[in-house]
């Protein structure tokens, strides 16, 4: 009976000093990615690093060609600086000039059908004492109105010009100014685009292209890890979800440094999902998980180098303080 007692109390005392293995997570060992991305459908010609170089913040790390965004620009300039003269036309108004032009092409158009109508008149009385053919007589007739129209558009183009520009003509040629300006502005930022530029210090870890290639809109030129300290991306079993909060200490090991990493939780996903296939145990393979990052917040921690295989142990005591 004595004995009996004893092992059940070792046992006991042992699973009290066994490891929360729900709370002992696997996972690897990773960087924050960027994607520097081709924003048009042009070659590459120029590639400025090579995978494994250490770049710093405002770097050109790769460029495509600008010969066609350049045209588009010189097309846009111009269409900027036609706007700027008619806009700057509309605001001053006519010339006194373009008004003597008008006034002389009205006089002229006046005298044209004076003429055509003392034509038409000598017609008619000739028709009626039947000298001349009713056909004389229509296109006499259609002669005078065609003056008569000129002489109209003459005068009316005349009074515009001498009532100034008109408030929604200014309004147009202002809306036209603004448009082309956009348009230009928009090209620039594009062409500025094309020399793809570190957006922070960084390891180039991929060029998926070479010198030459044409990459689609949107595929990756440049792809960088972010430097400073790594991360491990691991996955919390549904059973401690609610005691893993961002905040949250952590014990990390990484394989072959022989040595334990102090990490904070920094996220955790709101959607559970299966746990992935490296990460499995017997226990884990029905249950579902959440995915978690933890950062390891010591400076020696930067070295790391990603994709390293990594346990984490969650503190049982939550956030920190």
């Amino acid at each position: 009976m004595h004995r009996t007692f004893l092992v059940i109390l070792a046992g006991i005392l042992l699973a009290g000093c066994a490891p929360d293995t729900d709370r002992v997570l696997l996972g690897t060992l990773e960087r924050d990615r960027i994607e520097l991305v081709a924003e048009s459908h042009e070659p590459i010609i120029e590639i400025l690093v090579r995978e494994g170089d250490r770049v710093t913040k405002g770097q050109v790390l790769a460029r495509l060609d600008p010969s066609a965004t350049d045209a588009r620009l010189a097309q846009a300039r111009a269409a900027v600086a036609q706007a700027e003269g008619l806009l700057a036309e509309r605001v001053t108004g006519p010339r006194r000039e373009e008004i003597l032009a008008a006034r002389a092409r009205l006089a002229g158009a006046q005298a044209r059908l004076e003429a055509a109508d003392k034509e038409y008149q000598r017609v008619a009385e000739l028709v009626d004492r039947r000298l001349l053919p009713q056909n004389d007589l229509d296109r006499q007739r259609a002669a005078r109105d065609g003056a008569l129209a000129e002489r109209d558009a003459a005068r009316e183009q005349l009074l515009a010009l001498e009532r100034g520009t008109r408030s929604e003509v200014l309004d147009q040629a202002q809306a036209a100014l603004a448009a082309a300006t956009a348009q230009l502005a928009e090209l620039e930022i594009s062409r500025g685009r094309l020399d793809l530029t570190a957006p922070r210090d960084g390891i180039v870890d991929a060029l998926p292209y070479k010198l030459g290639d044409r990459p689609p809109r949107g595929a990756p030129v440049v792809v960088m890890l972010t430097d400073g300290a790594p991360y491990a991306r691991v996955f919390v079993p549904e059973p401690v979800r609610a005691g893993v909060q961002p905040g949250t200490e952590a014990t990390v090991r990484v394989d072959g440094t022989g040595r334990d990493w102090k990490g904070r939780v920094r996220y955790v996903s709101t959607d559970a999902a299966f746990t992935p296939y490296y990460a499995l145990n017997e226990r884990d393979r029905s249950r579902l998980s959440f995915l978690a990052e933890v950062e390891l917040v010591e400076e020696e921690a930067a070295a790391l180098p990603a994709g390293m295989p990594v346990e984490v142990e969650i503190a049982a005591g939550g956030a920190a303080q």
